[in-house]
């Protein structure tokens, strides 16, 4: 069959693991955010480079014309819960020009709620710039820490502050969106995908390759697959220790996903974590998180020179560089393979070009005049 890509069809009247398993829509709110189902078509021109004849992308990078990426599935369901507890306001926590927290504000303010990100240090680069103006574009309150217990403290304290200012206690959304509530977002995707493959826009894949950070995206998509019968595994690039995410973490999570799921619909499949589902890999970290790669920087270029698509040294480039390693050593002759891009590709530089770095807080203006150390 030729797979290839095609005008993004008319949203569907619910979201496809809804159509499948009606009690979830009546028991999970969800507030429409995303422009679902994003696309996925044939990177032939890249395949072609490193010997993947069947290589395709799924490209959530298109999820929002005002930031999108992989967070806004999760968000749909979060701020949906922060608004039916009656939350104003919703607090998360991440590292400075942190993609999860940017997203949280950006969508937090276009539903009426304020934005509040806790942040920690991290190496200067240009999408952290970025991030932070556009946070302050929609009015985030911002604040950065020196370190992780510093963080929790102060987290606890805005976390007082604000019910006593505004009578309500902010909605905490969890790093990277990844609790039960947002990685049901994901198990959504696996659905997606499995409607754009049987509408013939792509194969059923073998292998999808996805950043494994806060660990939402790579469980939810692998219990969804799980759930629709597929043989496909979910290959985790680990871009953050592994204090964050690892092998354990994925499947505490997995277990409440499922319970979730089945407590909402009883007719929800039960589905078990395993290796066979979800392989975690750990050779693409680089120095650390934040850190660009030498591997990831190649996969980036070629992603950019092949098929014009937009990833980032933090996590889809290494991610992407993964796949192009395991295609370069033949481990994945024959195989139908799909890179799940998570970054954003929504160009927010118009929003933030009027936007003084002056007004930002004292701590965060450092980003800004210092040489990027990625």
């Amino acid at each position: 069959m030729d797979y290839r890509p095609s005008d993004l069809p008319a949203p569907p009247p619910s979201l496809p693991l809804f159509l499948a398993y009606p009690g979830l829509d009546a028991a999970l709110p969800r507030l429409v955010l995303g422009a679902f189902p994003t696309p996925v078509y044939s990177l032939r021109r890249l395949g072609g480079a490193i010997g993947l004849p069947d290589l395709f992308v799924k490209d959530d990078g298109r999820s929002s014309d005002l930031y999108g990426g992989n967070k806004i599935r999760k968000l749909e369901f979060l701020l949906a819960a922060a608004r039916r507890c009656g939350a104003r306001e919703v607090l998360t926590v991440g590292y400075a020009g942190s993609n999860h927290a940017t997203a949280t504000a950006v969508h937090a303010e276009r539903v009426g709620m304020h934005g509040i990100s806790m942040l920690l240090p991290q190496r200067g680069a240009a999408y952290l710039r970025k991030n932070l103006l556009l946070s302050l574009a929609v009015g985030a309150e911002l604040h950065e820490y020196r370190s992780t217990p510093r963080l929790v403290a102060g987290a606890l304290l805005q976390m007082v502050l604000h019910t006593l200012h505004r009578r309500r206690l902010p909605f905490f959304v969890p790093p990277g969106g990844s609790s039960a509530l947002g990685t049901v977002g994901f198990v959504n995707a696996a659905f997606e995908l499995a409607a754009q493959v049987q509408a013939g826009l792509a194969p059923v894949p073998d292998r999808v390759y996805v950043a494994f950070g806060s660990m939402g995206s790579a469980v939810g998509l692998a219990l969804g697959f799980a759930a629709l019968g597929w043989p496909t595994r979910v290959v985790a690039v680990r871009v953050v220790d592994d204090v964050y995410a690892s092998r354990r973490g994925a499947v505490v999570l997995w277990r409440k996903v499922d319970a979730l799921l089945r407590r909402s619909d009883a007719g929800f499949p039960a589905t078990a974590f395993c290796d066979d589902r979800v392989e975690i890999r750990d050779e693409f970290r680089g120095e650390g998180y934040a850190c660009f790669s030498p591997e990831g920087d190649r996969a980036v270029a070629l992603a950019a020179q092949t098929e014009g698509l937009v990833l980032d040294g933090t996590y889809t480039g290494k991610t992407l560089a993964c796949l192009i390693a395991d295609a370069e050593a033949g481990r994945l002759e024959g195989r139908r393979v799909l890179f799940w891009n998570t970054c954003n590709s929504a160009d927010v530089s118009a929003r933030v070009a009027a936007i003084d770095p002056a007004r930002l807080p004292q701590r965060l203006r450092r980003y800004f005049g210092a040489p990027d150390t990625d």
